[in-house]
């Protein structure tokens, strides 16, 4: 138990060493231009960080799911222009479904609400006597221009199948970009797919679940982001002098402090629970109050978080040479990925409904 702490500390802080020296202005910029990082992805992919969630057997480190999470967190921190989080979710998915986890940068199709009336399926999955047959398209699928391999959930005969797509199988319907200027790209595929490209998922594995585990792979990226957008503010403020005295002297700028390192601190103590949850749900469990409550207050400390840091910094937080708007813009861009809070506000409040006046503490006090 020791040595793996030991090993999973060592990974850490290895990454963040990484990623320090690795994601520079001139990266960032080059990567908001449309050029993926290639020798930053081939350190990432060295050190076999898109594998974290992928069990020893299956190729893969064997971590501790939480602690391998934490690699999320580490990466939103740093602003990493790269799929790390969605590859890491890809692999497990494929691994967990026994199906090859290809090199190279991996993502995933987000799962679509059930269509509505008269509307057709988005995904078509059949089976015939050469194989499978897959038709559709994918909405927004994170870096999918760049990426080596998709992987997605479809449905067949009542049961759902986990997809690995190559680079090759699919097109580029509309090419897009969040606010951050991070690749959001929609896909269209229709082809023929061999058996090593389809099989069931794993017990429990659905839209709904796959759903709540991208939020909160995003929920742990802006509770980093977070926690690096309060180092830098509090930096600022103290090399920062105005009226003879440094801005972190002036009574107001000290109050908003404390506002941001609260909301830090909210951000990631909701972040940790939902890590939790993730292991849990990718389990088979079914604790999805952690992962609402995690990307609803993520998504509020997000918004708070920017508006205080940039009044802080003033006009130099929004030039281009600045890292702050790097790493606000992607907390904009993420809170409304996989579900908003509008959404998990909704689902918390379903949720307590549900329980009654009887069930909400013992719901409350199980999350």
């Amino acid at each position: 138990m020791t040595d793996n702490i030991l090993a999973d500390d060592i990974l850490a802080n290895t990454a963040r060493r990484l990623f320090a020296g690795r994601v520079t202005p001139d990266i960032l910029r080059l990567a908001e231009e449309g050029h993926w990082p290639a020798d930053l992805w081939a350190a990432v992919e060295e050190m076999g960080l898109p594998l974290a969630l992928v069990p020893e057997e299956a190729g893969g480190f064997g971590l501790d799911i939480v602690e391998a999470l934490g690699l999320v967190r580490i990466a939103g921190s740093a602003a990493a222009p790269l799929p790390l989080a969605d590859s890491m979710l890809a692999a497990w998915m494929l691994a967990g479904a026994g199906l090859e986890v290809p090199a190279g940068p991996l993502t995933v199709a987000p799962p679509v609400a059930p269509p509505k009336a008269g509307r057709a399926t988005p995904l078509l999955l059949i089976r015939d006597t050469g194989g499978w047959q897959l038709s559709g398209t994918a909405d927004r699928v994170p870096w999918g221009r760049d990426a080596a391999a998709v992987a997605l959930l479809a449905e067949h005969d009542g049961r759902t199948h986990v997809v690995r797509l190559d680079a090759g199988d699919w097109e580029i319907a509309e090419a897009g970009r969040n606010i951050a200027g991070e690749p959001r790209d929609g896909l269209r595929f229709g082809l023929a797919l061999a058996d090593d490209r389809v099989a069931p998922a794993p017990d429990g594995l659905d839209g709904a679940v796959l759903h709540g585990l991208g939020a909160t792979l995003r929920s742990l990226a802006m509770a980093g982001a977070v926690e690096r957008v309060l180092d830098l503010t509090v930096r600022y403020v103290g090399e920062r002098v105005q009226f003879g005295r440094p801005l972190a002297k002036f009574q107001a700028v000290q109050q908003n402090l404390a506002v941001l390192a609260g909301q830090a601190a909210a951000a990631g103590a909701a972040a940790d629970g939902a890590a939790e949850a993730f292991a849990d749900l990718s389990a088979g469990g079914s604790r999805t109050l952690p992962v609402a409550a995690a990307k609803m207050r993520c998504g509020e400390a997000a918004g708070i978080a920017c508006s205080i840091a940039h009044q802080m910094h003033g006009a130099i937080g929004f030039t281009h040479e600045h890292v702050l708007h790097t790493l606000t813009r992607r907390l904009w861009s993420w809170r409304d990925e996989y579900g908003n809070d509008a959404f998990w506000a909704r689902q918390l409040g379903q949720e307590a409904a549900a329980a009654g006046a009887d069930g909400l503490w013992p719901l409350v006090t199980a999350a």
